[in-house]
């Protein structure tokens, strides 16, 4: 028996021969089944449908005598009706479930309760029901005997004839007036199921044994050889033989012949991927013996089974060697062995060796190592690759000495120094001269703003131009202690990896401005020392107008005669307006001479222009100078201070003046011409100062705004002028150039139209 089940459980034919049997059977079995009771079913519906009319016949047939109420002819029809097979009994009751009529006169006068089937099929709820259904007229019951009977009940309703003439027994409001009760024999219909059951299963077995042999025969032609086929031929490919039993199977249109197909297809792609797998295994012991570092396999007694020609060529290890022997030329293991640590743990490992060549340098490497297992997951074996770090190691140690050096240098560098994020400005590094100027300790700037050694009143601007310019002059800082100073900047943004950053230079240059003010002053107090004489002019001719008047006015008093008071008022009006005048100059000289704050503002070319020539004109023309003017109209403001750059305008001015004087002097010329224009190009307005005198030597152009340097005799010039215009100009962002014109020297002024945003302070990008 177990043989038997074995051989089912290898035989795919067989399994397929059962189960088709299996369901088989059970699909014969279950129609049998169903037939069978369909077959009982439908008997049983045409037995009681059949007793129902015959009830209902006899019932028809009934009405007639009892209408007449002829008992003797009631009874003779239900005898005679009852001697018909496979009527058993026929009964007539009455409501109150008396027998009336019945075919066993034995039973005539019998009274049933209403637990009686009769009855309880109506009693059973109250009020009794007045109608049934075929269903619940039906009872079917066996007898202690075992005979299997049925009975139906038909019911005598009332009628017109019943409750009205001629008969006019029974009441008109009663609806049902009796039940009849059919009883019939199961015996004979019984014996004829019962034969039809025989040859029903009968039938089917034969037609399970003849579907099932047919199913096998079917199966071992169709399924059974195709398959064995492909069996051999799996089996020749797996001893690496080659096989066509297959092709056969393969011209089939089937499924099979689909799956021979698909078999030869696989067969083919194995030997391609076997093909590949040759190839780059091939390839890999190539790359493994090629690969440019030392890559060794070792057992657990550390004893080198496969190396490569890295390997070979620069440790030369012979059979069997260790690897501390073939790599280090000693007799035993290293402290720290990864290897050791691989076998130990299962993990790869990492670590960094060593060496001293027999020349006695030193060679570094970095060495890995990974478990090799068996197919127990065991670690059998291990990879160790060794990489040559030497030259790097030579680097990294440039680098130090590299870094070191720099690192001096940004610490004594004789500038602060600062490293800020590109993003918020925060000190990432300063130097120690930034420590030292500051006030504070490296510790205590690295991680703060840069914006607060910035003083509070120029934070915003000085934010918004170090994301704009590359330096920044004049910026007012503030040290630990409070004391506010100010400092050039040169900003430089730069990256490292994946940071970007900022390199801040700064430049204390309080000192340089004091020194500056002071010399600018000087200067303005040269130039108004220069002007004293035309400002003398300009304020003697208001003086003599007050002296005229005063004049006249002291002659009326002493001669006791009256001013016409049109007099008087023309005389007061002219006065007043003299004395405004004079006003105007010497307040004018005032805010020329005053000291002046560093802070910008935005400044109208034109506007400055006339102010400066305001102190000039009267000198010009008793010199017999002329102006011409051509200036742009609707020029944009520059970023300037005002009183700086009238002092630029008056030394081109003066200068000017200086050259055509001499000129006019020597008698070379009768008309001397100074041209002053403005315009706009660009972003840029330009400012000329033109004269027609003999103009710039060649050899002295370089020098021109070299402080100290003049060409005026002595005692006349300071040298100054031309120098503090220079730097003054250079401040606020612009240029300024001298070349000879077509007849004398022109100076050019360039200067950059004002962004109001930046309004405060001088900058240059």
């Amino acid at each position: 028996m177990f043989s038997f089940i074995m051989r089912i459980r290898q035989s795919l034919i067989l399994k397929i021969i059962i189960a088709t049997g299996a369901i088989m059977l059970v699909s014969t079995l279950l129609l049998i089944y169903l037939s069978i009771g369909f077959v009982n079913n439908h008997t049983m519906s045409e037995r009681v449908r059949t007793a129902d009319m015959m009830g209902n016949t006899i019932r028809i047939g009934l009405h007639d005598a009892m209408l007449r109420n002829d008992r003797s002819d009631i009874g003779t029809l239900i005898q005679r009706v009852a001697d018909f097979h496979p009527v058993e009994t026929i009964r007539v009751y009455n409501k109150e479930g008396e027998v009336k009529f019945s075919n066993n006169l034995e039973e005539v006068g019998t009274l049933v309760g209403e637990e009686h089937h009769t009855c309880i099929v109506c009693h059973q709820v109250d009020p009794p029901k007045q109608q049934l259904t075929l269903e619940e007229r039906t009872w079917e019951y066996e007898t202690e005997d075992g005979n299997h009977f049925f009975s139906v009940q038909v019911p005598i309703s009332n009628s017109k004839e019943c409750s009205g003439g001629p008969c006019h027994y029974h009441p008109s409001d009663v609806t049902v007036l009796g039940t009849m009760d059919l009883v019939f024999a199961f015996d004979v219909a019984n014996a004829a199921i019962a034969d039809y059951n025989i040859q029903l299963i009968t039938l089917g077995t034969i037609f399970f044994l003849i579907t099932s042999g047919g199913i096998f025969l079917g199966l071992r032609q169709i399924i059974t050889r195709p398959l064995s086929l492909l069996t051999q031929c799996s089996e020749a490919i797996a001893h690496g033989e080659t096989s066509t039993a297959s092709s056969t199977i393969a011209k089939r249109p089937d499924e099979l012949g689909k799956l021979a197909r698909s078999h030869e297809a696989m067969v083919n792609a194995l030997q391609t991927q076997q093909e590949i797998i040759n190839e780059k295994r091939e390839e890999f012991e190539l790359l493994f013996d090629n690969v440019p570092c030392v890559v060794t396999v070792q057992d657990v007694d550390y004893k080198l089974l496969e190396y490569n020609k890295e390997s070979r060529e620069r440790f030369n290890p012979f059979p069997d060697a260790y690897c501390y022997e073939a790599y280090k030329g000693i007799n035993e293991k290293c402290e720290e062995c990864p290897v050791e640590k691989t076998f130990a743990t299962g993990l790869a490992h990492c670590s960094e060796e060593s060496r001293r060549n027999p020349d006695g340098t030193y060679s570094h490497w970095i060495v890995h190592t990974a478990p090799i297992r068996d197919k127990n997951g065991k670690v059998t074996k291990a990879m160790e690759m060794c990489l040559d770090i030497t030259e790097r190691k030579k680097l990294e140690e440039k680098l130090k000495e590299s870094e070191k050096k720099y690192h001096t240098i940004f610490n004594n560098a004789p500038n602060s120094i600062f490293v800020l994020t590109n993003s918020d400005f925060t000190i990432l590094d300063c130097n120690n001269t930034a420590t030292s100027v500051y006030g504070w300790s490296a510790e205590e700037l690295i991680g703060k703003s840069f914006l607060s050694v910035i003083h509070p009143d120029e934070t915003k601007q000085v934010t918004s131009q170090m994301r704009a310019f590359t330096a920044i002059n004049q910026v007012k800082s503030v040290k630990r202690n409070g004391d506010p100073f100010y400092v050039d900047m040169m900003l430089a943004a730069s990256g490292h990896l994946d940071m970007e950053y900022l390199l801040v230079s700064t430049t204390d240059v309080t000192e340089r401005l004091e020194a500056e003010q002071q010399l600018f002053h000087a200067g303005k107090m040269a130039t108004l020392g220069e002007m004293a004489t035309g400002v003398a002019h300009e304020l003697n001719q208001p003086l003599t107008v007050i002296k005229s008047a005063s004049n006249y006015f002291m002659r009326k008093v002493n001669a006791n005669e009256p001013i016409p008071e049109q007099t008087l008022y023309t005389l007061s009006k002219e006065v007043d307006s003299y004395v405004d005048r004079a006003t105007k100059i010497i307040n004018h000289m005032r805010e020329f001479g005053r000291q002046v704050d560093q802070d910008s503002e935005l400044v109208d070319i034109n506007d400055c222009l006339d102010r400066s020539f305001t102190l000039l004109g009267k000198q010009f023309a008793a010199r017999g100078i002329e102006v011409q003017w051509e200036k742009a109209d609707s020029l944009p403001p520059v970023l300037a201070t005002t009183d700086q750059l009238e002092q630029v305008f008056i030394n081109l001015l003066v200068n000017a003046r200086d050259e055509l004087e001499e000129k006019t002097e020597s008698g070379v010329s009768d008309k001397a011409v100074i041209t002053v224009r403005t315009y706009q190009k660009n972003d840029d307005v330009f400012i000329e100062v033109e004269d027609n005198g003999d103009g710039i030597p060649e050899e002295l152009t370089h020098k021109i705004f070299e402080p100290f340097f003049t060409t005026k005799k002595v005692g006349k010039g300071t040298g100054l002028g031309l120098s503090i215009s220079y730097g003054l100009i250079k401040d606020f962002g612009g240029d300024i150039h001298a070349e000879n014109g077509e007849q004398g020297a022109r100076f050019t002024i360039k200067l950059p139209v004002a962004e109001t945003e930046h309004v405060g302070k001088s900058t240059t990008g």
